[in-house]
């Protein structure tokens, strides 16, 4: 074996001694000296395990710097990160320099200093400076500190990345390799991941940006040397940075290993969706071993191909399922067929499907859950079987994506079916598909429902949703409407909508779509884990 692996080596075995596992680590930027050791306190206290204190802005009392990694209750990395690296620091190199030295040589040493990849190179002289305060084989002198190099770029993926990777590689002073750039997609993510595992000494390497939360929250997955968290909202240092709370609470941070199973939710937008809350809480309380992410794909089939097939051939990554909303539901069934899975017969009919599973040996399954959540939230309510639904009278607002699941659905057990939309062309589309014997569907129009009464009445339209509280699927109430009438509204934001206040001042029997959600997620949830969905738990975690 060469001395020069032999080092790399002790240097892994050095780094894995000062942090066995991945450290969650607080990024601070520090304003004033209170002001970061108060907010390093908080960190301490939420479970971080390292501070990195970002002094782009704090190099003019140099005193201060010794006190700062003196007092800081975790230990901690030093950066003075310049201004065409996404950071604060614009003065010279000989003051950011010196503020480094300062910050190194007190009572108390910071366990890492970073350094641009870049600035490293630039200078003979500063290397030379900064050599006398890292730990390096040739160090003199006892040093606990050790040198990140790292690079950065706030545009996308630099074309010369790898080339960074082996450059630092190469830097015998360097202990720690560093990289972060701007995600252009999900796939980025497999990237990072890649690097980390083929790693010659400890590697952090991050996507930034709402693509780039996987590399975040899965870097202890798959063993990088950190990950870096605010210590609350509004108070990070990178775009896309969670916090210590929603990384340990909301993404199971603790309980992430190697083998953790991946799942997550895919559609555009995702940002807002509160699956990763009802599943991640439910992966924990049933002690399975999966994390639960937002997977945002951009809405055209190319993208979706692209991303789920990058996804699930990266196989350390264990990608083992996804719930699927707009606008890719009906893509995710053509992927399936493409890949030679399996659909579930009343999901080809529906023409969309919102659940992917992957199989025990690797095969690719989709189905629907909207529908059956739709049937048994109603069932339940009326306390009949959904075999029972045969000849009732349902009357369905919206004819989208969960329209076409429920008219599905509700004709396949026989009901009689009358659809109203905004768009007649796709209500008589619709209609049409389903004509036949076995169903009955029939355009409508919303003023219909004044003189032709129905059993139960159903909201698949966005009428009524957040920010729009105050629109209405049923602006005239008609007199029949009553005690024997179901009115379920499939919107959850808000839970209580105009239309259910008012169907439940009728006398009517209403439904939340907060049901309708959960027992959509609860099916999902046993397809992925063949465990009941713990129910009670998923309410808890929707707030």
């Amino acid at each position: 074996m060469s001395s020069n692996r032999k080092s790399q080596i002790e240097n892994q075995k050095s780094n894995a001694t000062l942090f066995p596992m991945t450290a969650l680590t607080a990024a601070i930027m520090v304003r004033s000296l209170e002001q970061a050791l108060a907010e390093a306190a908080i960190a301490a206290e939420n479970g971080a395990d390292l501070i990195e204190l970002r002094i782009d802005g704090f190099t003019d009392d140099l005193k201060q710097l010794a006190t700062l990694v003196q007092r800081c209750p975790l230990p901690c990395i030093i950066t003075c990160r310049s201004a065409e690296e996404g950071g604060e620091f614009d003065g010279d190199e000989q003051t950011r320099i010196a503020a480094l030295e300062h910050a190194a040589i007190g009572p108390r040493q910071p366990a890492y200093i970073d350094l641009e990849l870049a600035t490293h190179q630039r200078s003979a002289n500063l290397r030379q400076k900064i050599a006398l305060i890292v730990q390096h084989d040739d160090q003199q002198r006892p040093v606990d500190t050790r040198l990140i190099l790292s690079a950065h770029d706030f545009r996308g993926r630099p074309n010369d990345l790898l080339q960074k990777f082996e450059a630092m590689a190469k830097t015998p002073h360097c202990r720690i390799i560093k990289v972060a750039w701007l995600a252009r997609s999900l796939r980025d993510n497999i990237e990072a991941f890649e690097l980390i595992e083929q790693r010659c000494k400890p590697t952090i390497a991050l996507c930034m940006g709402e693509f780039g939360l996987p590399s975040r929250v899965l870097a202890k997955k798959f063993d990088a040397l950190l990950t870096f968290a605010a210590v609350k909202d509004g108070l990070g240092t990178a775009i896309g940075q969670p916090t210590i709370h929603e990384l340990k609470k909301l993404y199971r941070w603790d309980a992430i290993q190697r083998d953790t199973k991946v799942y997550g939710v895919i559609g555009d937008p995702v940002g807002h969706s509160r699956s990763p809350h009802i599943h991640n809480a439910g992966f924990t309380a049933t002690g399975y071993n999966g994390v639960y992410l937002p997977l945002r794909i951009p809405p055209e089939y190319e993208h979706f191909k692209a991303t789920a097939g990058a996804w699930l051939d990266y196989k350390p990554l264990d990608f083992r399922g996804a719930s699927v909303t707009i606008p890719h539901k009906h893509n995710l069934l053509k992927f399936v067929k493409e890949c030679g899975g399996e659909v579930e017969q009343l999901s080809d009919r529906i023409g969309a499907a919102n659940t992917l599973a992957v199989r025990e040996d690797g095969s690719l399954y989709a189905c629907n859950t909207d529908y059956a959540a739709a049937l048994d939230v109603v069932c339940a309510k009326m306390e009949i079987a959904r075999e029972q639904l045969r000849g009732k009278r349902v009357f369905v607002f919206g004819a989208g994506g969960v329209g076409r699941a429920v008219v599905a659905g509700y004709s396949h057990y026989g009901a009689q079916i009358r659809l109203s939309d905004i768009d007649a062309a796709r209500v008589a589309q619709l209609a049409e598909e389903f004509a036949g014997p076995q169903y009955q569907v029939k355009p409508a129009a919303s003023a219909d429902l004044r003189s032709e009464p129905a059993d139960i009445i159903i909201n698949c339209s966005p009428l009524g949703m957040h920010p729009h509280e105050q629109s209405c699927a049923i602006e005239q109430w008609p007199d029949w409407a009553g005690e024997n009438t179901v009115v379920f509204d499939m919107v959850y934001n808000p839970l209580l909508t105009r239309l259910l206040r008012e169907a439940a001042a009728r006398g009517c029997a209403t439904v939340s779509g907060l049901e309708m959600f959960l027992h959509q997620a609860a099916a999902q949830f046993k397809l992925w884990t063949n465990l009941p969905a713990p129910l009670d738990v998923f309410r808890k975690a929707m707030g």
